[in-house]
């Protein structure tokens, strides 16, 4: 049976491969482009059903721990991978409806879907899913059972989430050991923590006050019929999470998109016309973008990965900004340096991303407990290689999107005492998401005067600032 590329049915089934693929260890967005690719969508004839595949996609990654539970809880006999993927993405989408027996919510209602609301019937998703398991040879003898899986969750959904959710992960979404690292960091505040990992995050653009200003920017939203409200110096959350390509003065280079708490990492370097910087990790060019409009510099952009380093030139490219683009290791320096000392120096590391995960809720499920020491040793490693770059006197920020200590305050005094010459400078420190917390704000300065400037609703950062001694 051929399902119109349209249907829930059709784009459930390509959210059920991506899931798949995550969970044998694919990143999700490469996930999302492989089953597309295998449906043969087209970027631009498909968007539409591209983009309704990635939003059941990452619904589905925030609510994977209940959902895999659910599935384990109602089906005795393994239904192999496809139909195990295929019932985790459904029970996702039943799990957004509050319980009751009937459904009123408009599937047409785009607002309250960009607000992370079902957009879906309960009936509908059944329904779907049903004929999404019928159309394919290899799970239509599994029909009849995700009917009944499907139907016994709605009837008893009450019940079954009481005994799924004795288990933490089933109920938080997180892996234990995410969990564990959350409570020891944060005893008060782990709860909030856990749970803002599964919320849609916001949509924020960064206005490039070269061209425009936040408040004519909002007025030019309007003019499009779009809202937004101002979140940082130069941050516009959008009310509703829209295309780029809607976006007033987007291929303009007016705006960008990027989050507010990111938005901090180019003003704390302190730029200023003719200075020479460095943007180490760099992709993929947001940050380093930021950097351009804020002076007349000199930008040197680092990134390892070849694929990640084109998506530099082409935001910069929108931008109508230039910088030296180099694909090299940060930690290696010898590779691609050319012997000129920098001004500035943003050291935006790899970390775990656990600041981001509601962002990129297919980190939880790929990353492991080990990786966390590996990372601690190659963020050292880059600052420490870093550092000799830097001229006396000059700045280097060290950013992670994280909200690990490990990660964060704990490297930043590794740094400050294996950094004979640095001077540890006042910086926001540990950002934890949608908030305006803090946990440390520097050696210098008072903790207010660090978040006076900072944004409303972020996501999850740790910034420290080093300066050498001249």
């Amino acid at each position: 049976m051929r399902l119109p590329p349209d249907s829930l049915a059709f784009q459930m089934l390509g959210a059920a491969a991506a899931v798949r693929a995550v969970s044998e260890g694919t990143a999700l967005p490469q996930a999302i482009e492989d089953a597309a690719a295998q449906l043969r969508l087209d970027r631009v004839h498909d968007a539409a059903t591209r983009g309704a595949l990635q939003d059941i996609a990452y619904r589905t990654m925030r609510q994977f721990g209940t959902a895999r539970a659910l599935v384990t809880k109602l089906v005795t006999r393994p239904p192999g991978a496809q139909v195990d993927s295929l019932l985790a993405v459904a029970l996702a989408l039943l799990l957004e409806h509050a319980p009751g027996p009937r459904d009123k919510q408009d599937p047409a209602d785009k607002d309250q879907q960009d607000a992370g609301r079902p957009g879906y019937s309960t009936f509908t998703v059944v329904d779907q899913a049903v004929s999404a398991a019928a159309s394919e040879p290899k799970t239509a003898h599994a029909r009849g059972l995700v009917n009944a899986v499907l139907r016994r969750f709605l009837r008893e959904r009450k019940a079954l989430l009481a005994d799924v959710n004795r288990d933490e992960q089933a109920r938080w979404n997180l892996p234990p050991w995410w969990l564990r690292m959350l409570r020891e960091a944060y005893p008060e505040q782990w709860t909030a923590l856990a749970a803002s990992a599964n919320v849609r995050p916001p949509m924020t653009v960064r206005v490039n006050t070269a061209r425009s200003s936040v408040q004519q920017y909002q007025t030019d939203l309007a003019n499009a019929g779009l809202a937004g409200t101002v979140v940082g110096p130069q941050a516009v959350r959008l009310i509703r999470a829209v295309p780029v390509t809607q976006l007033p003065g987007f291929a303009e280079g007016v705006v960008s998109v990027q989050d507010a708490g990111a938005q901090l990492a180019a003003p704390l370097l302190e730029v200023a016309d003719g200075m020479r910087v460095l943007d180490a990790c760099a992709a993929p060019g947001g940050k380093t973008g930021h950097l351009l409009e804020l002076a007349d510099i000199d930008v040197t952009a680092v990134e390892s990965d070849p694929q990640r380093a084109t998506r530099i030139g082409e935001n910069l490219a929108r931008l109508g900004k230039q910088a030296k683009i180099v694909v090299g290791d940060a930690s290696r320096p010898a590779d691609w340096w050319d012997g000129q000392p920098f001004d500035r120096i943003l050291a935006d590391v790899p970390c775990s991303a656990s600041g981001i995960v509601r962002r990129h809720p297919d980190i939880r499920w790929l990353r492991r407990e080990t990786d966390i020491a590996k990372l601690i040793t190659e963020q050292r490693r880059i600052v420490s290689q870093l550092w000799p770059l830097l001229k006396p006197g000059g700045i280097l920020v060290y950013v992670t999107c994280s909200i690990f200590p490990t990660e964060g305050e704990e490297q930043a005094r590794w740094f400050g005492a294996q950094l004979a010459d640095a001077i540890r400078l006042q910086a926001p420190g540990q950002l934890l998401p949608g908030t305006r917390t803090t946990q440390m704000a520097g050696e210098q300065g008072e903790k207010e005067a660090g978040q006076a400037s900072l944004p409303s609703d972020h996501d999850g950062f740790f910034y420290a600032r080093f300066q050498k001694r001249a």
